[in-house]
């Protein structure tokens, strides 16, 4: 294909895949995989001379839609310039020292992805919202705007402004969303234009929408900075959340963009990047505009981690819990800079609400180091199959029961999930039995029939002679890490048991309330609803563990094994009544010996960063947390000054 053909393919699917985006709110690829045609273009366009009229490059957004109300902006809705790498910025910044004869200094700002919207207000009260249209024309969206609960309906200046920011949808709020969604929404971008564009202002109230305040248009008062923008939007009332920096060198804005990047994972909402914009206004008179970017403002953005890929087969697996786990087979698609070939389906009920089939196009999101998971259908393909609901388990030919949403193996011995509950019963977080993996559990169980906690607990060195792989120092380092994990704590007892939806945190929440196990396997539905976290839900799965007489004899042969309970943590010691959160790796102390430390001497260990912990340890490659804490003000201490405040050094 010559450059002429090739240039009008590249337009012609721009063009209808933003036509589908834009207007009709239904992507059919991700943001990453229109980039890279789009820059494809460009570098075309740049080679060849010349530009094909209808090409996307001259646009600004996409075309208005027939149903809203249009309506011209006072000032025009610019797009922003791009750039994906650290090279691709610096030249930016030496477009500017070309121009300028000096770099100057630049605000750092997240780059939210939602809906752009452009608020007018006149004598106080908001008087107009529009989306940004075509960057001259909007469609009026006032009605839908208005639900939005933290938007201010007035402000305290008088004068004619306009407000410009991102309508989001909280992660949390499309969690909720889709709890109880006919339709679940593909992402929260979807989710938040689906809503803004919808005729119905119910539906926009429904979802729960954000607005994100960034820079303000026109205005009858004139702003010297963007740090006065942004100074004079959060005093008017304006949510502006996300870090804020003037940065002075082209290290220090990098620098920003690389601790976003990292507390990307812990947000509450999504961000593709970061914008850097010229903080002084009299320079950016000086910079102009292009056809279609402001010279002065470019968006760094991050390395995918949503894509769009086909199916092409969907795996059963049996879990701890006997739920059957659909897992996708997906054509290998790079993510952020990993290939993926499988995503969680979630459960059958979420594959029927997602009307997902084998041989669509999906999308498929992957943040941080959470499991790749299928969020909708991208594009339906003629000839793609409905997914089969397994009748029997794919492993041992039981018969599957379907509970809600939910398919469970009947099958008792179901190898995989013998396996799963023996390795989760022996996991660091559980009893913590030093060596054992899961490759271990599935070795005892196929050559030792070792199916149930308890057999593990009564296993000798003798059951171990002649396995594969364990000679005598092998087998007594596990015979006595059996011994050693038998003196454990009840809370960890009762994480190990596997009930289902009980994680370590709430585990721990039982034991302050009801001490024992004893007055735990008696607790009523509402005794258990009565303690932070736990539901309806929750409570009747704990109340159906230890109504079953199985897993109460269970229980009893564990106990008669030798299991026996530490004390837990005392309400004295040095960190008596502090909250403390564990990250990285620390030089000397595995994770459960200082949460032990902690435990002992009065503090409580928390899973997430917040205002009420009282101090991070922080070991090698902390990660998102260590950046919290930094950006909240918390405390970070190191291993030595841990080891100083117990008295050990």
């Amino acid at each position: 294909m010559d450059a002429s053909d090739r240039m009008r393919q590249l337009v012609d699917t721009l063009n209808e895949w933003a036509r589908l985006y834009y207007e009709e709110d239904a992507p059919v690829v991700a943001d990453a995989e229109y980039d890279r045609l789009y820059d494809e273009l460009r570098r075309l366009e740049a080679s060849e001379g010349y530009s094909l009229d209808d090409s996307p490059t001259h646009r600004v957004g996409g075309a208005l839609q027939k149903k809203f109300e249009q309506s011209a902006h006072i000032l025009r809705l610019y797009s922003l310039d791009k750039c994906q790498t650290v090279e691709e910025f610096s030249d930016w910044c030496g477009r500017l020292v070309k121009q300028l004869g000096y770099l100057p200094a630049l605000t750092c700002e997240y780059k939210f992805d939602g809906l752009t919207l452009n608020l007018l207000y006149e004598d106080g009260a908001l008087v107009k919202a529009t989306t940004r249209g075509d960057g001259v024309v909007g469609e009026v969206v006032t009605a839908q705007v208005q639900t939005i609960k933290r938007l201010p309906r007035r402000i305290k200046y008088k004068g004619r402004i306009e407000i410009q920011g991102e309508g989001i949808l909280r992660l949390s709020n499309l969690a909720k969303y889709n709890l109880t969604a006919d339709e679940p929404l593909k992402n929260a971008r979807n989710g938040a234009a689906g809503a803004i564009r919808n005729l119905d202002p119910s539906v926009t109230a429904s979802r729960g929408l954000s607005f994100m305040a960034y820079n303000i248009g026109y205005s009858d008062m004139p702003f010297g900075s963007q740090t006065e923008m942004r100074a004079f939007l959060k005093a008017e009332g304006f949510e502006v959340e996300g870090d804020f920096e003037v940065a002075d060198s082209v290290s220090a804005a990098l620098a920003f963009a690389d601790r976003t990047e990292q507390a990307r994972p812990t947000l509450d909402y999504l961000i593709d990047g970061v914008v850097f914009k010229v903080n002084s206004a009299s320079v950016r008179d000086v910079l102009g505009f292009t056809e279609k970017f402001p010279k002065w403002a470019v968006a760094y953005k991050f390395k995918a981690d949503e894509m769009t890929t086909r199916l092409i087969g969907v795996e059963w697996q049996v879990s701890r819990s006997a739920k059957l786990n659909p897992i996708a087979i997906m054509e290998p698609v790079d993510i952020g800079g990993v290939t993926v070939s499988r995503a969680t389906l979630n459960n059958y009920g979420d594959i029927l609400k997602k009307k997902v089939r084998v041989g669509d196009r999906v999308f498929v999101r992957r943040s941080n180091d959470v499991i790749p998971e299928i969020t909708g259908v991208a594009e339906q393909v003629d000839g793609a199959e409905a997914i089969a609901k397994p009748t029997v388990c794919p492993v041992c030919g039981s018969p599957v029961k379907e509970v809600g949403a939910f398919l469970y193996c009947t099958g008792e011995d179901c190898a995989p999930r013998r396996v799963a509950q023996l390795d989760h019963f022996a996991c660091k977080d559980a009893l913590d039995i030093d060596g054992f993996s899961e490759k271990t559990a599935e070795l005892l169980y196929n050559e030792r029939h070792i199916t149930d906690a308890v057999k593990l607990l009564n296993l000798t060195a003798e059951d171990m002679l002649g396995l594969d792989g364990f000679g005598d120092k092998k087998i007594g380092n596990l015979i006595s890490a059996i011994a050693a994990a038998k003196r454990t704590t009840l809370d960890r007892f009762i994480f190990a048991l596997g009930i289902d939806g009980i994680g370590k945190k709430t585990a721990k929440d039982l034991v302050k309330r009801f001490k024992t196990l004893d007055k735990l396997s008696i607790a009523t539905i509402e005794q258990l609803t009565d303690v932070d976290g736990i539901g309806a839900v929750l409570a009747a799965n704990v109340r159906a563990y230890f109504d079953d007489p199985a897993n109460m004899k269970m229980i009893d042969a564990m106990l008669a094994s030798g299991i026996e309970f530490q004390q837990t943590a005392p309400s004295e010691g040095v960190f008596k009544g502090m909250r403390v959160v564990l990250t990285g790796s620390l030089p000397t102390y595995k994770r459960g010996e200082a949460t032990q430390l902690i435990e002992s001497n009065g503090g409580e260990v928390t899973s997430s960063v917040s205002k009420n912990v009282d101090f991070v340890l922080a070991g090698a490659d902390p990660g998102s947390k260590l950046n919290k804490a930094h950006k909240l003000g918390v405390k970070v201490i190191d291993e030595p000054t841990f080891k100083r405040m117990l008295g050990l050094e």
